[in-house]
């Protein structure tokens, strides 16, 4: 038997900290792991490269697109609907009535309201389409953080920036 392995003893927790120190202060991470990792799970490229301070940013922005993408879509479900009763011939559906104060008359500006309904049901639809969007651009964003991040892990940032020509 060799006599290493029978007198082998652990490291002391002190020595196990300096050895994780040791590791994460010469973490390089990979670009490709960072891009995947950023692709599967958003923010896992942020995750990856230890640069836990933007995943509030990634999140938030994610946030921000699907509050506005809810809001919009509700706003254009809601005039949609308005829009839909104004056009028909039906007494019984005015949920049109809703945006309108309170026993405001639209007599004899039928046309009129009819357009307004339509723009506003026109323009909450691009603006949740526009969501859908950032939503995306947010998502490849953070993707492209990671790798650019990655890669630029190892660039040299020393306070010597003399430029040497040579032969």
């Amino acid at each position: 038997m060799d006599s290493k392995l029978l007198c082998y003893s652990f490291p002391k927790a002190s020595s196990r900290r300096e050895l994780r120190k040791q590791k994460l202060a010469t973490f390089t991470p990979d670009p490709g792991k960072a891009t995947w990792a950023g692709i599967v799970f958003p923010g896992g490229g942020q995750i990856y490269n230890h640069k836990y301070w933007k995943l509030p940013i990634v999140y938030g922005g994610f946030l921000g697109c699907a509050y506005a993408l809810n809001w919009n879509n509700q706003m254009y479900s809601d005039y949609s609907q308005a829009y839909l009763d104004i056009m028909d011939d039906d007494p019984n559906t005015k949920s049109y009535e809703d945006f309108l104060p309170p026993s405001y008359s639209i007599e004899g500006q039928e046309e009129r309201f009819k357009e307004i309904f339509r723009k506003r049901k026109d323009a909450y639809r691009r603006q949740r389409d526009l969501s859908i969007f950032c939503f995306i651009g947010v998502y490849l964003l953070s993707v492209i953080d990671a790798y650019v991040d990655a890669e630029l892990s190892n660039f040299d940032i020393s306070k010597d920036i003399a430029l040497k020509v040579e032969p």
